[in-house]
């Protein structure tokens, strides 16, 4: 859906604003790209390379708002003036996935969810490249899909989409959409309105038809009520670790169970069900039970072979950051889950830990309710370290339920402190459930720290 655009500014000169950028020169259309930080000297380069014009410090307010569209980075919230003044004088602000949007009539498959898309999103992929599909990733992972739209060589783009870039999609569409979950998670990005942040994750199934299908959590309450209240036009194929009737994929005697209708020759009927152990899955738990059904259903969806599904869903590694296994040192096993940046995701974490644990957390709390967490706490947490600037919050919910709390404020001093309470047969989780800005750059970045101070144990 080609839509005409005479002067383009784009905000935020990371991989999605450059990719825009990049994009739009292809398409011979002028644009402006403002960072109201510094811009990574690789991205700078690129930006120089292909003639585009850029500023990095400050935003020309004057230059930018007489553009006729705007795409903005998922980080910059709309309530800022500068994005408040655009809508005012009706630019149209949308996210660089949209923008993309408009240059591809390829194959879409959209992951959403507050947790276990990555895992999902990395894990369908890695089933359609074994099935021998030009897949490509995109959204949060890997390449912007603006820089891959270019060329646009992928038979089919994975995506995973956060709720900040679902918010600037308008006629973008997913021929295949699949929402894993909703938890309260980024709430202050949403005026603290649980309804705004559920209305956001479900901006996933817009403009949607009957040829496309919705797999979904019908374990989740938060979406069974939402679709409740909603008419959603594409085929459903809810996925269960909990109920088998009605579901097209569930977890029954430890086995997943996959059942998707297949349409292309009615006398068929169902294609024949897909079987296998949950213990041959290569990733354990039950939410990673989740993630393998979902990416199971989307496979049998796109007619990828049983073997092949078979095969990928036993041998899969899980990205970084992500219940890593890092190292055991005299008898303490190190998990990196620094990914987790809310209490749900670390609910995940704490409920397949079968040793006792030693629990890092902390970080900036992001509106965290910790109660959900206090029964886990109690069952599984041995000694808990905070690992963040102000701790208080954490102290306060966890006081009572564990023996000890200590504070710690670098990676390095986390992991020692760990090391010193843990005994043999331990773990040791990195899990913080909060975001990571205080004392790091990224969750990456923290997880990367926290794994250097284990080897150097």
């Amino acid at each position: 859906m080609k839509k005409e655009f005479k002067n383009i500014a784009i905000l935020g000169a990371g991989e999605s604003g450059v990719g825009a950028a990049l994009l739009a020169k292809a398409k011979g259309i002028p644009c402006f790209v403002s960072d109201k930080g510094s811009i990574k000297s690789s991205y700078k380069q690129e930006l120089e390379e292909n003639q585009i014009e850029f500023e990095e410090g400050s935003h020309d307010e004057e230059r930018i708002l007489a553009a006729d569209l705007i795409i903005k980075s998922p980080g910059i919230p709309e309530k800022v003036a500068l994005i408040q003044s655009a809508l005012a004088k009706g630019i149209p602000v949308i996210s660089e996935i949209e923008f993309a949007g408009y240059y591809t009539n390829k194959k879409m498959i959209c992951i959403t969810g507050s947790n276990g898309k990555t895992t999902t999103t990395m894990w369908i992929h890695h089933i359609l490249k074994k099935g021998e599909l030009k897949a490509e990733l995109a959204g949060n992972i890997g390449e912007s899909l603006a820089r891959q739209v270019i060329e646009d060589k992928a038979e089919i783009y994975v995506c995973e989409l956060s709720s900040f870039q679902l918010d600037g999609m308008y006629d973008f569409k997913a021929d295949i959409a699949i929402l894993m979950n909703i938890t309260p998670d980024h709430l202050d990005r949403y005026n603290y309105e649980m309804q705004n942040y559920v209305d956001s994750k479900f901006r996933i199934v817009q403009n949607m038809t009957e040829k496309d299908w919705f797999i979904y959590n019908a374990d989740d309450p938060i979406i069974v009520e939402e679709l409740k209240k909603r008419d959603i036009k594409a085929k459903l194929a809810p996925f269960s670790i909990e109920q088998t009737e009605g579901m097209a994929g569930y977890v029954n005697n430890n086995h997943i169970n996959i059942n998707v209708p297949f349409k292309a020759n009615a006398e068929e009927g169902l294609k024949p069900e897909f079987t296998m152990s949950i213990h041959d899955l290569s990733l354990k738990g039950k939410h990673n039970a989740q993630n393998s059904l979902a990416s199971g259903i989307t496979s049998k969806i796109l007619e990828i072979r049983k073997e092949t599904i078979r095969e990928s869903l036993s041998d899969f590694k899980n990205v970084e950051h992500r219940l890593e296994f890092v190292a055991k040192v005299n008898g303490i096993e190190f998990v990196n889950d620094s990914k987790a940046t809310n209490v749900n995701s670390t609910w995940y974490a704490l409920e397949s830990m079968s040793k006792p644990t030693i629990w890092i957390l902390g970080g900036v709390d992001k509106g965290n309710d910790y109660d959900s967490l206090i029964p886990l706490v109690k069952d599984k947490v041995k000694a808990i370290v905070c690992l963040g600037k102000d701790n208080k919050k954490i102290i306060d919910a966890f006081s009572g339920h564990v023996d000890v709390i200590a504070e710690a404020q670098s990676a390095l001093e986390a992991v020692a402190l760990s090391y010193r309470l843990a005994k043999k047969e331990e773990t040791v989780l990195l899990s913080p459930a909060c975001a990571s800005f205080d004392l790091f750059e990224s969750y990456e970045d923290r997880g990367t720290q926290f794994k250097s101070a284990v080897r150097a144990l």
